[in-house]
């Protein structure tokens, strides 16, 4: 029986590579995304190419109505999705003290409250199948204060780890997707500024899934693709924190990286 992936944030960027990764290995897929036109665009593109059955469902995963399809789907026994990828999200150009609480409170709840909803609906099935998987998009701003969106980001990857050993005795792998600066549109839709950045640091999307997925494989709880950022890791948990943190803040006005 084929595998079903549902993927959020699915119309571009890096879920966009993970349906044509996972198409590419003949697996069913579910794409989920508020811009439907898109999603079908992409739907209709790996239909041709891969041959791939794709569901489109539409949804603005910060509407509760929306949020609640996709959590219905996931946990319908009758179409049993194998693999969750939470991708779904977005930055702000502005520091915390200097963004509208309002859009502070919707990029939390994107980044953290939707993939622990999702995760929620779909591991009673997992846990029943004993098998399947969880994938969470997170990002190297996770790992040093980087700002909101890099708290919510070090939460995805500790919620990813914590899981992961939670459901390890049911065959359930899960795996933090810890992507650098990659060429998508998040920045962009951001209003970020990353001109200043050296070509060397970035990545290409379909890198960073193949990575992910060649580290799922393996059964580790965090892939980080390129050597550049495998290094910045190692230097997080190895030097003194205040050490690398008064680095960092010395170049604050830096954009924070992220994969989705």
């Amino acid at each position: 029986m084929s595998t079903t992936v549902l993927i959020t944030g699915a119309s571009a960027g890096l879920g966009a590579a993970f349906a044509r990764a996972f198409a590419v290995r003949g697996c069913r897929l579910v794409l989920v995304a508020r811009d439907k036109d898109r999603l079908e665009a992409v739907a209709d593109a790996l239909a041709r190419e891969y041959g791939t059955p794709s569901e489109v469902l539409p949804a603005d995963l910060l509407d509760p109505a929306d949020r609640a399809a996709v959590a219905q789907r996931l946990a319908d026994r009758d179409r049993p999705v194998d693999v969750l990828v939470n991708n779904a999200g977005f930055g702000l150009p502005a520091p915390f003290p200097h963004s509208p609480v309002e859009d502070e409170e919707r990029m939390l709840d994107l980044l953290v409250k939707v993939p622990l909803v999702l995760t929620h609906a779909l591991l009673p099935g997992l846990r029943e199948r004993r098998h399947g998987a969880v994938l969470n998009v997170s990002s190297v701003a996770g790992l040093l204060p980087t700002g909101t969106y890099g708290a919510a980001k070090a939460w995805i990857t500790a919620f990813s780890e914590s899981l992961r050993v939670d459901m390890r005795p049911y065959g359930v792998r899960v795996l933090a997707v810890v992507p650098g600066f990659t060429r998508t549109e998040f920045q962009e839709r951001a209003g970020m500024d990353v001109s200043a950045l050296r070509d060397a640091v970035w990545l290409e999307p379909e890198a960073v899934v193949e990575r992910a997925l060649k580290d799922l494989a393996l059964r580790r709880p965090v892939s980080i693709t390129g050597r550049r950022y495998r290094a910045y890791a190692f230097a997080v948990r190895h030097l003194p924190r205040g050490f690398v943190a008064e680095r960092l803040a010395r170049r604050r006005r830096a954009p924070a990286a992220s994969g989705t």
